[in-house]
């Protein structure tokens, strides 16, 4: 699930003194600087790189880059650092571009709903920007990550079954090409047919076709209503089939999480609750009052047919704000099964009726698992998530985890599904990726080498070298 140990690139002695010349005091070869920008969340080894740098601008991403691109040095984009497959890593050594203090809201129109920021904007930030006008960004990751990060991993989460992910969310982009060259792809109109469509093609390359800078992104009006619901059910089919019912009927859910029997009881003991220890569906609905009444009854009475209990609602904002940070918090309670344990977390999606399937066999792989592992899904877009709670020292725990991710992975695929549906390849699923898309790798690969000849922007990441 890791890559071999890579070659660093010896990096120009001069290059340093260079960037000090572009961005002053922005440039650090400290010791605890490169530690920090070595690693993400994932559990992926660490690979620091040769100096850091914080631009403030395009123009100065640019000329970071353009002097990079001379010395043919790796570039790394770096944003808040949460992403879960490697991608930060600086494997080869070079340069990383921290974008956290490009972190200006550039403009928001309200009768457009839409607005252009900077990439190391944060979904947190611009929410509390967004509050006072009632509207909201509506992708929603869990973590406080940066919309350039959420963009360039095509991120997704607990909103997408009814908002869609960074992929509909993003209008336009600005992004710097491996030679320095600044282009904006898009426009902020909602359809174009001129060309091929480059923002997309940018959104979810994971910083390796070119570096996010600046981003236009659709914006959303407050509900007049929001209401949770939390209910549990006997087991994962029922409430899988529960979910696959409230779709197939077309009720405007907003979000539909699955936690199973050991998440619950993870997140009971790391954020103080007290629900059922069995599998659970969390629901929101967003609407005006009464048809978020109505949306909300039929699912109750969707989910009773399948023997779901315990229906509890949260409508008051801070007991919502309670659930949900649980539910974003899931992945720190699951390490917390297990203190001082290493968190393993993947990811796959499948069609929406292959679901149940994919859980419950997942689940039966998973009896007699060596470690603690939970499961969490948003099993609205047919997208879940496991993670593996490791001994960091123990070879035969990682190995047999290796083994079981495999499985999982090569399940997901026979069922017509993807290696991933939001953490994205990073350098942890490069084998994947080619078994999901067999010679479409090979275009992926010229892609790459048109807009990136020398291989500098993120190397190692989303191909195989």
């Amino acid at each position: 699930m890791d890559v071999a140990a890579p070659t660093r690139v010896s990096l120009p002695p001069l290059l340093v003194d260079e960037l000090g010349a572009l961005l002053g005091d922005r440039v650090s070869t400290a010791a605890a600087d490169l530690d920090q920008h070595s690693h993400g969340e994932s559990y992926h080894a660490a690979h620091a790189p040769d100096v850091v740098v914080w631009p403030e601008s395009t123009d100065e991403v640019a000329a970071v880059v353009r002097a990079c691109a001379a010395a043919r040095v790796p570039v790394v984009p770096f944003g808040a650092g949460t992403s879960l497959e490697g991608h930060v890593a600086a494997l080869h050594g070079g340069v990383t571009l921290d974008l956290t203090r490009m972190n200006r809201i550039v403009e928001v129109r309200d009768g457009d709903l839409d607005a252009t920021v900077q990439a190391g904007v944060t979904r947190k930030q611009l929410n509390a920007h967004l509050e006072p006008r009632g509207l909201f960004f509506a992708v929603d990751p869990g973590a406080d990550a940066t919309l350039g990060g959420m963009a360039s991993t095509r991120a997704s989460g607990t909103n997408a079954v009814r908002y869609g992910t960074m992929r509909e969310n993003v209008l336009r982009l600005t992004v710097v090409l491996a030679d320095g060259r600044v282009i904006t792809t898009g426009t902020r109109a909602r359809k174009s047919a001129a060309g091929y469509d480059l923002t997309r093609l940018f959104v979810g390359s994971e910083g390796t076709l070119g570096v996010i800078t600046e981003l236009t992104v659709r914006l959303f009006g407050v509900p007049e209503a929001i209401s949770a619901a939390v209910c549990a059910f006997p087991d994962v089919r029922s409430a899988v089939s529960a979910v696959m019912e409230a779709i197939q009927l077309g009720v405007p859910v907003a979000r539909i999480e699955l936690l199973d029997d050991v998440q619950i009881a993870a997140c009971n003991a790391f954020s103080d609750l007290t629900l059922a220890v069995a599998p659970t569906l969390f629901f929101e609905f967003h609407g005006t009052t009464r048809g978020v009444a109505e949306d909300a009854e039929t699912v109750q009475q969707i989910c009773a047919g399948y023997g779901g209990t315990a229906f509890e609602w949260a409508t008051r904002a801070e007991e919502r704000s309670r659930l949900w940070t649980a539910r974003h918090n899931a992945y720190y309670a699951g390490r917390a099964l297990r203190p001082g344990g290493q968190g393993i977390a993947t990811d796959v999606c499948v069609p929406i009726s292959r679901l149940a399937d994919c859980i419950l066999e997942t689940k039966e792989d998973l009896v007699g698992c060596p470690v603690p592992v939970a499961l969490v899904g948003h099993v609205g877009d047919g997208n879940f998530h496991l993670t593996f709670v490791v001994d960091p020292d123990s070879a035969e725990e990682h190995a047999a985890v290796a083994r079981l991710h495999d499985r999982l992975v090569r399940r997901a695929l026979e069922m017509d599904g993807t290696c991933t549906g939001e953490h994205g390849i990073g350098s942890g699923k490069l084998d994947y990726l080619e078994a999901e898309h067999g010679a479409g790798v090979d275009v992926m690969r010229r892609i790459k080498a048109a807009l990136d000849p020398d291989g500098i922007l993120n190397p190692g990441k989303v191909l195989r070298p």
